[in-house]
């Protein structure tokens, strides 16, 4: 094989391919090149002249640049399966994605994480998992089971995963927490990748120290600053919810090298985000309309990702790297025309070339366990507390994971606490599911936009327990009842009628329908969601991120509200 690649790169004998005229950019050197690229047995051998190769591809001055390198992702977020979303982020110029599967590992276990990475073979993208460093995020959420220090060594031993997905845990890092640190002793010698939101000073030393080398979760400048300055890699995170790239943006814009510590990540993606904006692509635009250099832009979705995961094979248009090209019309414009995978052509003006065998429904397929009983609109009723107690309340901010612990005085109706639309206040429960309790929390929200009605969904990070944000009790139930009648999903409700639903089979977190047919479900969604008054537009995304305990401040799991910062557990009512 090697001998094979050396004569090539040595013009004893001819190449596969070779395109020819192209405008290449360095990313080591950070310039272009006008120079011909020689590829053989789906590596790259050569870069100049006077090289013959069975197909000529005449690039004519288009831009030949890596294919994009996602950092950090969820699968799940996307609602598809790995098959299904190769087919879609394929042909937008992505090759290589590092998505951390905890979603599934929460409701499935194991097996569910087994069954990602079988799904993920064999198609135009490479897919590397992260062992879920934190299956439950914290002993605040209830999974399937937990894994424990043995669980992710078998993962990364048997090849299942490459690397520790994200440490969500910080308090137990820093805290030593005897569990937390035989996880990442578990994972040494591997990539850690890191979540540490706020985490500054002596505390982020001491999470440094222990191992993880990343982090997705800056949200203030002056924090990711901090963390390049400490010698961690900072990812950029701009995906449907999250997005903190025009406050991150500066880091790179005022000083260029930074791109090399620096990557631009989506974690989570909804369906209708992708057809709206893409992936990468869509994410270099935004980078240089922030004012990144377009090979600074470049560098940080391809060999930055590349050189943190230790992903020497790619990365860069270069000798001995193998031939993941994408063909644009220019870096400037980013408009993928074609994208080679290891040598070989699978898309083309927006298209694959070939499709991609779709998953196969079978009774193998992870689901959501022993459905427990879900609560009637008594259960869901909260008896007003006596005296003049107030009431904690998750606040919500606009287009972030974060939310605010609000105290308010409780709106109250017959003798209970109701949501309250003029307020902006609407009721919130979780009901546990995955072990089959139909343990169930209550709470209250305030900004979430929901005028009447309710909606659910089993997607709530990261436990993944079914969720239900409403205005009266009656549709709350409903919500849930549909829920658990379909086994996972979404729903919207009205009184005693359920106004649109969608199924998620696969650990009540991902269709098995192409995005076509998700986007065509969404629209139903989204039609009955307005029809309930909501505001909104990301009511669904931003539900799944109400449970995720170790997001600051105050969240909501099936054990109750939660503030990871200020104490962890805490009350409906304060005095």
């Amino acid at each position: 094989m090697v001998k094979e690649l050396i004569d090539a790169a040595m013009k004893r004998t001819p190449c596969d391919l070779l395109f020819k005229g192209g405008r290449v950019p360095n990313l080591f050197t950070m310039e272009y090149e006008e120079i011909d690229v020689a590829v053989k047995n789906g590596v790259i051998v050569g870069m100049g002249s006077g090289y013959e190769a069975t197909e000529i591809i005449e690039c004519a001055g288009k831009a030949l640049v890596p294919g994009f390198i996602e950092g950090h992702m969820h699968v799940e977020s996307t609602n598809m399966v790995p098959r299904n979303l190769a087919a879609v982020l394929s042909p937008l110029g992505t090759t290589t994605v590092m998505p951390d599967p905890h979603e599934i590992a929460n409701t499935c276990g194991m097996e569910g994480v087994r069954f990602m990475e079988r799904e993920s073979r064999d198609l135009p993208i490479d897919f590397y998992y992260g062992a879920p460093s934190c299956v439950p995020a914290t002993s605040y959420e209830t999974p399937r089971e937990p894994l424990d220090a043995k669980d992710i060594k078998t993962l990364l031993d048997e090849g299942t995963c490459a690397h520790l997905g994200e440490m969500m845990n910080f308090p137990g890092v820093i805290n030593c927490d005897e569990n937390t640190l035989a996880k990442l002793e578990a994972s040494k010698g591997k990539v850690i990748t890191g979540h540490a939101p706020g985490v500054i000073g002596e505390e982020l030393s001491a999470y440094i120290i222990a191992g993880p080398s990343s982090d997705h979760e800056c949200f203030m400048a002056e924090g990711a600053l901090e963390k390049l300055r400490r010698g961690m890699y900072v990812m950029i995170r701009q995906g449907f919810t999250a997005r903190n790239l025009s406050t991150l943006a500066p880091l790179v814009k005022d000083n260029p090298y930074v791109c090399t510590r620096c990557m631009a990540v989506s974690d989570d993606l909804a369906p209708e985000f992708i057809a709206e904006r893409g992936h990468l692509n869509g994410c270099m635009k935004e980078l240089m309309a922030e004012g990144i250099r377009p090979l600074a832009a470049l560098r940080m979705v391809t060999l930055t990702p590349a050189e943190y995961f230790g992903l020497g094979d790619r990365g860069a248009i270069a000798p001995g790297r193998i031939a993941d090209i994408v063909m644009l019309d220019s870096v400037e414009e980013c408009n993928v025309l074609k994208v080679w995978k290891r040598g070989k052509l699978v898309a083309e003006n927006g298209s694959l070339v070939e499709p991609i065998t779709p998953p196969v429904i079978s009774k193998k397929l992870p689901g959501v366990g022993v459905m427990p009983k879900m609560p009637s609109p008594d259960d869901l009723k909260v008896k007003a507390p006596a005296g003049d107690a107030m009431m904690n309340v998750i606040g919500t901010v606009s287009e972030q994971v974060l939310t605010r612990t609000l105290t308010m005085e409780p709106t109250v109706s017959e003798g209970y606490v109701v949501a309250d639309a003029a307020r902006g206040i609407a009721k919130m429960a979780v009901v546990e599911k995955n072990q089959g309790t139909g343990r169930t929390a209550i709470g209250f929200i305030k900004g979430f936009g929901l005028v009447k009605g309710a909606i659910a969904s089993s997607v709530a990070h990261d436990a993944h327990n079914f969720s239900c944000v409403g205005m009266d009790d009656v549709s709350m139930s409903t919500a849930f009842a549909a829920l658990a009648k379909i086994g996972g999903g979404l729903v919207v409700a009205l009184g005693d009628e359920v106004l649109a639903e969608v199924e998620y089979p696969v650990g009540g977190l991902m269709s098995v329908r192409p995005i076509d047919e998700i986007l065509k479900e969404s629209e139903k969604l989204k039609a009955a969601r307005e029809e309930l008054g909501c505001t909104n537009g990301s009511a669904f995304m931003q539900l799944a991120f109400m449970s995720l305990s170790v997001i600051p401040e105050l969240k909501l799991t099936d054990q109750g509200y939660f503030d990871i910062l200020n104490g962890g557990p805490k009350p409906l009512f304060v005095k």
